[in-house]
């Protein structure tokens, strides 16, 4: 045969020095999900504004009606967001998912949050 090839053995051995990395005990650090990221941004803003709505509901003693629900609706959709960007994290391969398993509880709660204090006012 022309020119130096390698053997099988020699191939699966670099194969395997390449997929291990230079970090320590041969693993390579994962990155954390796009997905997982943006799920926990999302559930951070749907909880805050859902907590300014409670507060601005709080100090103009119920008379702000339109402005709290109007925001009230944009943190619900904020947090269905959330819980879908989550999912959607966690069918990335060779990532921490982490932040996507912040990210699900995070969104479910505000969710769960603003169902309690919809159907309260309901009542």
């Amino acid at each position: 045969m022309f020119g130096k090839r390698k053997n099988v053995e020699e191939k699966q051995r670099e194969k395997e020095r390449k997929k291990r990395g230079t970090r320590k005990y041969g693993q390579a650090k994962y990155r954390h999900s796009r997905m997982g990221i943006a799920s926990c941004w999302l559930a951070a803003a749907a909880f805050v504004l859902l907590a300014g709505c409670i507060l601005y509901a709080y100090i103009e003693r119920g008379r702000a009606a339109g402005i709290v629900g109007g925001i009230a609706i944009v943190s619900f959709v904020l947090s269905l967001l959330g819980i879908r960007a989550s999912v959607k994290g966690f069918h990335e391969r060779e990532r921490n998912y982490l932040t996507c398993k912040i990210g699900l509880p995070g969104s479910f709660v505000t969710l769960l949050l603003f169902l309690a204090i919809f159907i309260g006012g309901l009542m």
